[in-house]
């Protein structure tokens, strides 16, 4: 496998343009005064993210898998992110075996 400068080169400017796009927003966040409205907007997008990078395999590969999620989405009410993933994983295995 060969790489050319010109692909390298557009790995490099990929990677800088990643990388000063996540130090800006970590420099900048810090430096905003937002209003508790503002400050609960910011706080609901990591789950929001989650639940849109989650919610179309959970629901689009099977029931199992959809069953799993939901149980996982109410053992997340209770338990450490540790748990979750392991009683997330326990379910689909345990649902796959029984579908």
């Amino acid at each position: 496998m060969t790489l050319d400068a010109q692909t390298l080169l557009a790995i490099l400017g990929m990677a800088i343009a990643t990388y000063a796009t996540r130090i800006a927003g970590l420099a900048l966040a810090g430096r905003l005064d937002l209003s508790p409205r503002a400050q609960a907007a910011f706080d609901a997008i990591p789950p929001a993210v989650l639940i849109a990078v989650i919610a179309p395999s959970a629901l689009a590969t099977g029931w199992a898998e959809t069953a799993a999620a939901a149980l996982a989405a109410l053992a997340a009410t209770r338990l450490p992110l540790l748990g979750v993933v392991a009683v997330g994983v326990v379910a689909v295995v345990g649902f796959r075996a029984l579908i």
